[in-house]
C-alpha cells in the first residue's frame, strides 16, 4: 500500500507510468477498442471509466507542453459531439500541464497511432468514441521534490 496513489492505479499501471519517458503516449481505450491487438504491453482495467482513471494518472505527472495539443481523440461518427469530450475538456483546464487543446484523428490513423503508443490501457468505459491518448513530458526534479 502506498499513500497518495489512487487504488485505480493497479501496480502494473504504477509500473508502466513509472517506466515511460518524456514523449511516451499512453492510450485509455473504451471496452469496444481492440486493445489487445493494437498493443505492445496491455494493462487490463476493467469496469473501470476513462474519466476516473484520467483523473488519478494526472495528478503523477506533467503532460507534454512541447507539442500543440494535450490529448488525442478517435473522431466521431455522427452529428452530436460524445459527452466524455466535454469532461475531457473539463479535467484538462484545471490541469497545470498542457496546453488544453485536442487534436481528433479518423478512427483507421487512431488505431495506428495506438500501435505506436507505450502502452494501452483497456478499460470497462461504456460510452462511445471515449478513446484517449495522452504524453507523458518532463518530470523535473524540483518541482517533484516540492510536491512531495
Amino acid at each position: 500500500m502506498l499513500k497518495g496513489i489512487n487504488p485505480l492505479i493497479s501496480p502494473e499501471l504504477l509500473k508502466i507510468l513509472h517506466e515511460m519517458g518524456h514523449g511516451d503516449e499512453i492510450v485509455f481505450g473504451d471496452s469496444n477498442f481492440p486493445a489487445a491487438s493494437c498493443a505492445q504491453r496491455l494493462v487490463r482495467a476493467d469496469g473501470h471509466a476513462v474519466t476516473d482513471l484520467l483523473e488519478a494518472v494526472l495528478p503523477l505527472f506533467p503532460l507534454d507542453y512541447a507539442v500543440d495539443y494535450s490529448a488525442v481523440l478517435m473522431d466521431y461518427c455522427g452529428d452530436t459531439e460524445p459527452a466524455v469530450w466535454s469532461r475531457y475538456r473539463q479535467m484538462l483546464e484545471t490541469y497545470p500541464d498542457g496546453n488544453k487543446t485536442f487534436l481528433t484523428l479518423p478512427k483507421l490513423d487512431f488505431y495506428e497511432r495506438s500501435k505506436k503508443a507505450y502502452c494501452i490501457v483497456a478499460t470497462g468505459e461504456n460510452e462511445g468514441f471515449a478513446n484517449l491518448i495522452i504524453r507523458k513530458g518532463i518530470v523535473r526534479y524540483n518541482n517533484a521534490l516540492k510536491e512531495s
